[in-house]
């Protein structure tokens, strides 16, 4: 008789790092998003929570710590021994904490399997971000009571070196008075850093005995950074010198599309609000795009022309539906508009053989397209998938050229619904910094659905037709990179945001701030 042999569960400590998803270590990624129940501190970004649950399984569940270590310990324990893969998700580091370290205890104490995953500690890693080095005998940890600290024994650090640490912003007072009372000289330098790696990172500079004040208004976690290594940050900081740092930057894309863009604004600063202005949908007579795929598979076409990443997923999703792959596209060519619609076709295993150089539109496609030649194209027909709303130029323009078009609807784009009442007032009010537009249809419909950015709002678009469009609304087009793709149109915009900034400093401060100089007040009055 065989019996069922009964899974082994796991428990994973891990280290969340300073709230940074990006400073996850890889172990520490791949132990949450591999588990099936994720408990985590309260204290967390609610951006790492969410980034990570958009990668674990869909039935993981993901609750937050309550009670007691020994009370999260059991929980842990109890999906372990029902075969689970359980995480326990802290600030920091897990042994940075005295009540993390009484869980591990209580779970080491039965037969569970397992482990404690190390994170980059908050009040050393925020220092970094802070531009703070920490010379001489560093000395950092992140304080969860600051009742337990020994004040003298941060003293002697102090003389030694340079001190970090994590704590609550309720607790400043009650640090201040103690680094007063073990003999700190008041007029050391100090930093406080609030929302530390966050989107919304700030640090204030003062001395001990005026820290507090100065850091009036900071809320949860906060890294308190004290020694010689504090008069460095004019020179060190980073995080918060970053282009676009603190710049809201409406990106009116679809769902799907609006995850790359936003990704690259984040890596400059920009704090994305992402408001879908159109949806994609299958074309309401499928007719035309069947015959399409079939005259794909016929060799009826000697080039696809593609205008966007919509064109090519409409294609393929079809070839899925028709259980086909990329050889069915052997011997055809392949046209591209954009960088981003040549590495959708990329992704499928197919390198295009025509991207314009140039202009990203219509015309600069035509400009490098060959006629047709009887000889050299025995197929002389082209298939262009496109949305319902796109205009005639490139097929009429492929017809002078002496070529057969297919002009085919693909996919129709819709209207969205309008978003939510705080956004449509902060698109009319000026509350967003900057907005990027990357298409005709996304500008006509954001007016369309919130109704038209304030004129304080940067506008930056993609492409000519883009342009003419925003200007057809009354829109001031601030900014449009040289080739039509979103990484150069959110570089355009971090040049653009180094430029303004150049331009107000060399202001005197007087007219600084009455200045109608366009840009973000968050630049104005930094």
């Amino acid at each position: 008789m065989t019996r069922t042999r009964k899974a082994v569960g796991h428990i994973a400590f891990v280290g969340a790092g300073p709230g940074d998803p990006g400073l996850l270590t890889r172990r520490a990624h791949d132990a949450v998003v591999d588990a099936d129940q994720v408990i985590y501190d309260r204290g967390l970004p609610e951006s790492l929570i969410e980034a990570l649950k958009s990668q674990a399984a869909e039935d993981a569940q993901f609750t937050p710590a309550e009670g007691a270590p020994g009370d999260v310990a059991k929980v842990l324990l109890s999906a372990a021994r029902s075969g689970l893969h359980a995480a326990y998700l802290v600030a920091g580091d897990p042994f940075g904490h005295d009540s993390v370290v009484a869980a591990v205890q209580a779970v080491a104490r039965t037969a569970a399997h397992f482990e404690v995953v190390p994170g980059i500690g908050q009040a050393a890693g925020v220092a970094t971000y802070a531009g703070v080095p920490l010379p001489g005998v560093r000395t950092a940890g992140d304080v969860d009571d600051v009742t337990t600290l020994d004040f003298e024994a941060l003293a002697a650090a102090l003389g030694r070196g340079s001190i970090s640490l994590a704590v609550d912003a309720g607790d400043l007072a009650a640090v201040r008075d103690g680094l007063l009372a073990a003999g700190v000289d008041g007029t050391t330098p100090v930093g406080v850093t609030g929302d530390g790696t966050g989107d919304t990172q700030h640090t204030t500079t003062s001395t001990v005995d005026s820290f507090v004040a100065a850091a009036l208004g900071f809320t949860g976690r906060v890294v308190l950074t004290l020694g010689e290594g504090v008069a460095e940050r004019d020179k060190l900081s980073w995080w918060e010198n970053r282009p676009l740092y603190g710049w809201k930057v409406l990106v009116p894309r679809t769902k799907e599309q609006a995850g790359v863009m936003s990704a690259r604004l984040r890596a400059y600063g920009a704090i994305p609000c992402e408001v879908p202005t159109i949806a994609v949908e299958p074309p309401r007579t499928p007719a035309q795009m069947e015959r399409a795929i079939k005259g794909l598979v016929d060799g009826r076409y000697a080039w696809v022309v593609f205008t966007s990443v919509n064109a090519v997923r409409a294609v393929w999703e079809k070839f899925g539906e028709h259980g086909l792959d990329a050889r069915h596209f052997g011997g055809v060519k392949i046209a591209c508009i954009g960088e981003a619609t040549a590495e959708a076709v990329r992704a499928f295993g197919i390198q295009p053989e025509l991207i314009p150089a140039g202009e990203q539109s219509s015309e600069g496609l035509l400009a490098e397209f060959s006629p047709h030649d009887e000889i050299l194209d025995p197929v002389g027909r082209v298939l262009l998938p496109r949305a319902d709303i796109a205009t005639e130029t490139l097929a009429a323009g492929l017809v002078e050229r002496g070529w057969e078009v297919d002009d085919v609807t693909a996919y129709r784009t819709v209207r969205a619904a309008p978003p939510p009442a705080d956004i449509r007032d902060a698109i009319k009010s000026g509350g967003f910094d900057a907005v990027l537009f990357t298409s005709s249809s996304t500008v006509r419909n954001l007016v369309g659905i919130a109704g038209k950015p304030h004129q304080r709002t940067v506008v930056a678009v993609i492409g000519p037709k883009t342009a003419e469009t925003a200007t057809e609304f009354g829109l001031r087009v601030d900014v449009q990179p040289p080739h039509a793709s979103v990484p150069d149109l959110v570089e355009a915009l971090a040049g653009y945001a180094v430029e303004l900034r150049e331009k107000l400093a060399a202001m005197p401060a007087k007219q600084r701030r009455g200045s109608k100089v366009q840009g973000p007040t968050a630049l104005r009055f930094r």
